[in-house]
């Protein structure tokens, strides 16, 4: 559900309205707030059955039920406030997470899709993770978590997440760059939706990638050296490329994918195509974990007028994919 205080439970109530009849879907929240939520902004009707139990979920979805609500509670609606960061919320944000992995790696689900969270309430829960990939990847363990975003066909691999902008460029290293290029090769490598015939291309770092030095030196002391290993190992990869001009051409599908080196370089170029049909997914983790890229929007939390076109092609994009990976198997 996301951060019961935001715009979670609307765009996953307003998403479920509309979907098709054909997908299998198990939400996982409060079911206290998703009856207020619904009633609040009639939409109610979403969901076939409640449970809150693997043992009545695994009942329903033998049924062939399409819309399973799994209770967690967690909320007290006398204390709750839309729009307020809480450690309730932050707390049941958190379990509902924990509860998700839970049933994917009971066999139950196979994928993952996200609404937002909101790190402030995560921290006022004490919650030790600043984000769903850190969450994801320390529930199972995981070393290896990689975002990719994926916006309207064109993917974007970062190569540093939530680092502040100084020490993101500290952490583009010849061996560092390697690493993210040989994981995005990997993952390219085992998903069909990839186009392999078409090379990986990396984003320069500084102004026209340096142009030799005169605007820094990480083109050429770091990033080149990086590509140029990849590609003695094999790997289709080309760069640096002009961050001005790498993510356009991945859009009209020069490249396969574009690792970005810092966290704007990417979220800018994805977002201004589209900004409501961004999504991001979660490589290197046991499951598929798809998410809508936008905040929490405390300020229309609750309002009824929260778009939900990111939710929609979040669990689009998880389906896709799924059909993907099934297909090469």
């Amino acid at each position: 559900m996301g951060d019961p205080a935001g715009i979670g439970p609307e765009i996953v109530l307003k998403t479920l309205v509309d979907a098709s009849e054909s997908l299998r879907l198990v939400v996982v929240g409060s079911e206290s707030l998703f009856t207020r939520t619904a009633s609040n902004l009639h939409l109610e009707g979403a969901f076939d059955v409640v449970v809150n139990s693997p043992s009545a979920l695994q009942a329903a979805q033998s049924k062939g039920l399409g819309c399973i609500l799994y209770d967690i509670g967690g909320i007290d609606l006398k204390r709750f406030v839309y729009g307020e960061v809480s450690a309730m919320c932050g707390k049941a944000a958190y379990e509902s997470v924990k509860k998700s992995v839970a049933l994917v790696s009971e066999g139950y689900c196979k994928a993952i899709v996200t609404p937002p969270l909101h790190k402030e309430a995560l921290q006022a829960a004490h919650v030790p993770h600043i984000g769903y990939t850190e969450i994801l990847a320390d529930l199972t363990g995981s070393k290896e978590a990689v975002t990719m975003f994926d916006t309207l066909g064109m993917k974007i691999f970062f190569h540093t997440r939530h680092l502040s902008l100084s020490d993101a460029c500290k952490a583009v290293t010849k061996e560092s760059l390697l690493k993210t290029i040989m994981q995005c090769e990997a993952i390219c490598s085992s998903n069909g939706v990839f186009n392999m015939e078409l090379p990986m291309a990396v984003a320069g770092l500084n102004p026209h990638c340096g142009e030799h030095g005169l605007f820094g030196d990480e083109e050429g002391l770091e990033i080149e050296p990086a590509i140029e290993e990849a590609r003695a190992r094999g790997i289709n990869v080309i760069g640096p490329i002009g961050a001005d001009s790498v993510f356009h051409q991945t859009k009209i599908g020069k490249y396969r994918a574009a690792i970005s080196l810092y966290h704007d370089q990417g979220h800018i170029a994805a977002k201004t195509l589209d900004f409501h049909q961004t999504i991001s997914i979660t490589w290197g983790l046991p499951f598929l974990r798809t998410s809508v890229d936008h905040g929490t929007a405390f300020d229309i939390a609750g309002k009824g007028i929260a778009d939900n076109q990111g939710m929609a092609r979040a669990i689009q994009v998880a389906s896709e994919y799924l059909a993907s990976e099934e297909g090469l198997s």
